[in-house]
């Protein structure tokens, strides 16, 4: 008879622990849950890759605000216009707090870096040097130089490739290349030197684990005490990822700083070179550290992005191309036949522009925007959110949403005709919004306008074969594709006398 009485009290305590918690959430007025919310795991078992797919299945059902239970965590998925309104105006301060997360904690150096610091001081200080001294107007503007003569190299390396093109592989490179220039005054891909590609690999790869290992799922996040069972491989990969990213960084600086010395001649201050000069006015806080881990996030967040976003609009142009033609139709009225697309012309290229946020729109770089946390109680949708709730916003499931979009999971560049920039409301956040937006949305854009508008209008492109392409999305923070983009380019008639002069 032991048996049954076990069994029996144990089910009774599970349903006098959920009639409890359904009481308790009711009248404390918390948002939609999910039942059941198991002890100690809560919702975890509901978690599926990819999450944002999981996540918009579960609003789908339950409604754009939901609070789940992941473990120890209270996390309050968003997934509508106008409560990632409320998120990022009335309550933008109270969340521009980041959770604490193992990625954060290591990468992140003990959560001090730019995206990972809590909203006080340091991350304001943060802030303010990539908004002024390294992203602003002004500065965008020294490196133009450098951003047009990565495009003019990437259209001649084409011109000359009898091969077909990896899209990612050639975007991948120019987006490093501009990054690199900007940070070190170093270009990695694509010169007269056999050890500068190597190297450019090396950091290429450690880029790439950084992402993968970003979109992880560490259920120590959620359940600490797993970590005091040996669920310590993902602990030990960032470990030793972090080390490899210090040391390649920590040579990076060291040549800058020896340059330096070297060349007291007045001429364009890369970024490393601004925070160097920092360094000697306040040394404590402008730490070789420091500066390694900001300049770290600032190639991170700029360059695997850009890349995979060329790629998806070259995936989905040749999947469309009508809509190719007319963008080209475009180029060649506004820009003509006798020079390359430039930054300054993308305001007068309105149809490129909607292909852009068409894209950005239906494969989004981050489709769940970067994690926030009430820093003290706060009301939602009218819901009351405790303070230490993780808040997830889902820009995929917003770009997905028919009561958003018309026809959402259809490619319509057309439906952001007479949009300015990339930002339409609160239905269209690329790079997200309030406080913890990105600060170098404006880099982006240039990079994604020039490039893009560059190639559209200097080559002819088609699949490799007769099948549409595949646009299926892999793992990865950053969604990429699952299968890599492999396309024929064939230089355009009318440009032949343009390319041949490059």
């Amino acid at each position: 008879m032991e048996v049954p009485y076990l069994y029996f009290s144990f089910l009774l305590s599970l349903a006098s622990y959920l009639i409890t918690s359904h009481f308790r959430r009711k009248f404390s007025n918390l948002p939609p849950t999910v039942f059941p919310s198991l002890p100690i795991i809560g919702h975890l078992y509901l978690l599926k890759p990819p999450l944002y797919k999981t996540f918009a299945k579960i609003t789908a059902k339950y409604g754009p605000i939901v609070l789940l239970q992941l473990g120890f965590r209270r996390v309050l998925l968003v997934s509508s216009p106008s409560l990632v309104e409320e998120c990022f105006t009335k309550n933008d301060i109270i969340l521009a707090n980041r959770p604490r997360m193992l990625f954060g904690k290591i990468i992140g150096v003990d959560y001090t870096s730019l995206a990972w610091a809590p909203y006080g001081d340091n991350w304001r200080n943060l802030r303010r040097i990539a908004s002024i001294e390294i992203l602003s107007v002004h500065r965008l503007n020294e490196f133009h130089d450098i951003r047009a003569e990565e495009v003019r190299f990437l259209i001649r390396k084409l011109v000359s490739s009898s091969h077909p093109v990896t899209m990612k592989l050639v975007c991948y490179e120019l987006t490093l290349n501009v990054m690199m220039m900007m940070i070190a005054g170093k270009r990695y891909f694509g010169g007269d030197n056999p050890e500068l590609d190597e190297e450019g690999n090396r950091f290429r790869e450690m880029l790439n684990e950084t992402f993968i290992l970003a979109g992880a799922s560490n259920v120590g996040d959620y359940l600490p005490i797993l970590s005091w069972f040996g669920v310590k491989g993902l602990e030990k990969r960032l470990i030793a990822l972090q080390k490899k990213r210090d040391a390649f960084f920590q040579g990076l600086i060291e040549e800058v700083r020896k340059s330096k010395r070297n060349d007291a001649r007045n001429k364009r201050k890369t970024m490393i070179e601004v925070l160097l000069s920092l360094q000697e006015s306040d040394p404590e806080y402008y730490t070789d550290a420091m500066i390694r881990n900001f300049v770290l996030a600032l190639l991170a967040a700029g360059s695997d992005t850009s890349a995979g976003t060329m790629e998806w609009t070259m995936s989905l142009l040749l999947n469309h191309p009508e809509v190719l033609q007319k963008a080209q139709s475009e180029i060649d009225q506004v820009v003509g036949k006798d020079r390359l697309v430039d930054e300054s012309d993308i305001t007068n290229l309105p149809y490129l522009r909607c292909i852009i946020n068409e894209t950005l729109r239906f494969k989004p770089a981050g489709p769940l925007l970067v994690p926030h946390e009430a820093s003290e109680d706060c009301v939602i949708g009218g819901y009351n959110i405790p303070g230490g709730t993780m808040v997830i916003v889902n820009q995929w499931a917003i770009h997905h949403d028919p009561k958003v979009w018309t026809d959402p999971e259809k490619f319509i560049p057309e439906r952001f005709t007479g949009l300015e920039g990339t930002r339409d409301g609160f239905k269209l956040l690329p790079f997200g919004s309030g406080r913890r937006s990105c600060p170098g949305e404006g880099l982006a854009v240039r990079v994604l306008g020039m490039t893009l508008g560059s190639i559209i209008q200097c080559f002819d492109w088609e699949n490799i074969d007769d099948d549409m392409v595949d646009m299926s999305e892999g793992p990865g923070l950053t969604m990429p594709k699952a299968v890599p983009l492999v396309a024929k380019c064939k230089p355009r008639l009318e440009m032949q006398n343009l390319l041949s002069q490059l």
